[in-house]
């Protein structure tokens, strides 16, 4: 991968990670389609309730770290080594806090079967330390192809095991053990691909040096894991197991369509920028590249999950999920605008800025946690659109931090997103009313996503969209090339 041009890199790295995510979230749909009908939204309730807790574990253990070691000139095995230990270390240290505070746990969402249950679902995290270290030289080097074939593996190998436990009636326990199966199947990719082991010659002087960097990379990554499982946490404690399972279910559709985005962009926002952070001009115009590249896919994708919310419950889950619609409806608004943010995220630890990063998210989820609890009052609904509608605020935020980093000008920003949102916006709208007379929401659903894809390149391509036209260019390439 040496010898390519940036531009190379970054394209190679964006159809891997399409790939990638593309696959990841289509066999993820299809799995959960099958699971929702074979579980309950008390089972999904459950386990969204420990979210919380391995996620928060999971930041402690990564500490940053695999963003720190993105950004140094050179790494070698006495850094990965450091990480390896102090990752695994952690993760043994924090399972066994766990595992004895599980009783208190199941007191505080008042769910006595909590208690056996977050001491399986956290042996999650304590495998997940073992490859902190793998992942971030995957990570670092960009290699996303490999990354595509150890997701496809782990959750293709997890979910068989998770179905065939929901179909023998182990209810919530199957979750548990097909998120445990899927950290180790993955572990085990990522050694195959990784001929790296670690050595008993530890030395921690490398984490020392990293820290000042990478502790503010962990305070924002806790931030951000409280940020997106704040509401199940809350929810837990103030309703019942059914009402946060059609809560889960919803935020783990939208998180499915904003992450495919997120998800493709992060694999190479972060390496890609920092490769550049000394050249401020063209950082400034990759940079609005891979943003108008987000928006691109990011609007159309979830304003039309929005827009099909309704259709798309009913058909694919049941009707046992209805409550659900309306919270996914809410969510996908706000999820358009999450990949954006995070890729201001990733601009902000290229520079170097880890602070600015993790002050801007501990502001964010300060005022989150102070809004929704004010609107408890109000019902779930009403806490899930103040969510939702302070992420698309933030982004506003976000830009004036860009604008501090490299001089991202707000008119510039505003040019490179509008238009998509605009289009997206109108061609959704358009086909809405063209199919509104549709009672059927089988048909609804079959017509309403082509026709919205369909209208959506067309005017694209009629208004020559310089972003669209290089996806088509790279794509005639691939295909000269084989």
């Amino acid at each position: 991968m040496s010898g390519k041009t940036l531009k190379e890199r970054t394209a190679t790295g964006l159809m891997w990670g399409a790939v990638n995510n593309l696959l990841t979230q289509l066999l993820s749909a299809m799995i959960g389609i099958v699971l929702a009908r074979l579980l309950s939204p008390a089972d999904y309730g459950l386990v969204g309730m420990l979210a919380i807790f391995s996620a928060i574990a999971n930041s402690l253990q990564e500490s940053g770290f695999t963003a720190a070691l993105t950004n140094l000139k050179q790494v070698t095995h006495r850094e990965y080594n450091a990480v390896f230990w102090f990752s695994t270390s952690m993760a043994v240290v924090l399972y066994t806090l766990l595992y004895f505070m599980a009783p208190l746990i199941a007191r505080f969402f008042h769910q006595p079967e909590l208690t056996s249950l977050s001491r399986l679902y956290f042996l999650a995290f304590v495998f997940s330390g073992l490859g902190v270290a793998h992942a971030a030289h995957l990570f670092r080097n960009m290699m996303n192809r490999e990354k595509t074939i150890i997701g496809l593996i782990a959750l293709i190998g997890s979910s068989a095991l998770g179905l065939i436990l929901a179909w023998q009636g182990y209810a919530y326990w199957s979750l548990a053990w097909m998120q445990v199966a899927y950290i180790v199947i993955g572990d085990c990719g990522r050694l195959y691909y990784v001929r790296w082991l670690p050595s008993l010659d530890i030395d921690l002087k490398p984490l020392r040096q990293m820290f000042g960097f990478s502790s503010k990379i962990l305070a924002t990554n806790i931030v951000n894991q409280v940020t997106n499982n704040i509401l199940s946490f809350i929810f837990g404690r103030l309703f019942t197991a059914q009402q946060v399972g059609n809560y889960t279910q919803a935020n783990k559709w939208n998180n499915m369509g904003n992450s495919f985005v997120s998800g493709t962009i992060q694999q190479i926002a972060q390496p890609v920028l920092s490769s550049i952070a000394d050249e401020r001009d063209r950082q400034v115009r990759v940079f609005r590249k891979i943003l108008r590249f987000t928006v691109f896919l990011s609007f159309p994708a979830m304003f039309g999950l929005a827009a099909v919310s309704q259709e798309f419950i009913f058909v694919t889950l049941g009707p046992k999920w209805a409550d659900s619609a309306a919270l996914l409806q809410i969510l996908c608004i706000g999820g358009a605008f999450i990949p954006v943010c995070a890729l201001y995220q990733n601009l902000a630890v290229s520079r170097g800025r880890s602070d600015i990063y993790m002050w801007c998210t501990l502001s964010l989820i300060a005022t989150q946690i102070a809004l929704i609890l004010y609107c408890q009052q109000y019902g779930m609904k009403t806490m899930v659109a103040v969510y939702t509608l302070l992420n698309m605020v933030w982004v506003g935020v976000w830009q004036l931090m860009g604008h501090r980093l490299i001089g991202i000008r707000h008119r510039d920003f505003l040019k490179d997103i509008v238009p998509f949102m605009v289009i997206a916006v109108a061609v959704i709208a358009l086909v809405y009313y063209l199919t509104m007379g549709i009672q059927q929401p089988v048909v609804l659903l079959c017509l309403r996503i082509p026709l919205c894809a369909l209208l959506y390149f067309i005017v694209l391509r009629m208004a020559h969209t310089k972003i669209l036209e290089d996806c088509l260019e790279y794509v005639r390439k691939i295909k000269i090339k084989n």
